[in-house]
């Protein structure tokens, strides 16, 4: 039992990006898990089908993940670490096929939308929103028909025997998505960098402005906001923070006290070690 090795659930099918971030963050310690949707992701662990999960939460092209930042308000998941990879997208088509035959393309919504100046080059084809990636390479190539592609990670291809038409298709090569490491437990990261919460606040005048100046007054820097619609009080939002300080770091200790009575609920999701290096490492 020593030797098992962790069960990590991620949405897609195998040869998804999420599965190549698992590798990417935990090598051979991680066996990947598959599944369908967001909704079976979350639920895996409590299902006994996985012991942590992979989610999205932000791509540089197509924004935040909503639905995953959702679910993990929902869940009572910690975030224990963080991984971000290049995403570069190949036009995926079965054996034999050629690209002015293809006339429609399948993959995941957010994939599609990384690939805008690909459709805008090529109006004849049609594009068709799917699950997954690489789920969308496994049905063009099981349905064998020469005038239907699908867009993934060459991996994908490689995968299920598809053929590669073009490479590297996204609208621009800083694409980049960032992964969170979810965990029923809580971990102490000896370094992390970043910490994560989500706050909501009265809906008043200035409220937001309030929220934000304890993080300014004690020289915390914000990495991310990302503003959710608190379900049941229409016009009413949760925010989520994503900050460049670890739980600890006596800047966000002081930022947090001041914050506290300014909100009316805090959920803090924990502190990692931030991936975003990676990305900032390839603008260079």
């Amino acid at each position: 039992m020593q030797n098992r090795k962790l069960r990590v659930a991620y949405q897609g099918a195998p040869g998804a990006f999420s599965e190549s971030a698992i590798q990417q963050l935990l090598g051979e310690q991680a066996a990947p898990v598959p599944c369908t949707t967001f909704d079976t992701l979350f639920n895996s662990i409590s299902e006994g089908s996985a012991e942590r999960i992979l989610a999205p939460l932000e791509n540089t092209l197509a924004g935040p993940v909503l639905r995953c930042y959702d679910l993990l308000h929902e869940s009572s998941l910690h975030i224990t670490a963080e991984v971000v990879i290049r995403i570069s997208h190949c036009l995926i088509g079965c054996p034999g096929a050629r690209l002015n035959q293809i006339r429609r393309v399948e993959s995941h919504p957010v994939a599609l939308a990384q690939c805008e100046k690909f459709f805008a080059a090529h109006p004849e084809i049609e594009r068709v929103a799917g699950d997954d990636t690489a789920d969308s390479v496994r049905r063009v190539l099981e349905n064998g028909d020469l005038t239907r592609a699908a867009i993934a990670g060459a991996q994908a291809a490689q995968r299920y025997g598809g053929q590669v038409l073009l490479s590297e298709i996204e609208d621009d090569p800083g694409n980049f998505t960032r992964f969170a490491l979810l965990s029923p437990e809580v971990e102490q990261v000896p370094d992390a960098d970043a910490t994560a919460l989500a706050i909501t606040i009265p809906n008043e005048a200035g409220s937001l402005f309030r929220a934000l100046e304890p993080f300014a007054k004690n020289n915390v820097d914000l990495a991310s906001l990302v503003s959710r619609p608190l379900k049941g009080t229409p016009w009413h939002y949760r925010f989520f923070f994503d900050l460049w300080a670890p739980l600890g770091d006596p800047r966000l200790t002081a930022a947090l006290e001041m914050l506290k009575p300014r909100t009316v609920a805090i959920r803090i999701f924990g502190s990692y070690r931030s991936g975003k290096q990676a990305s900032k490492r390839a603008d260079d």
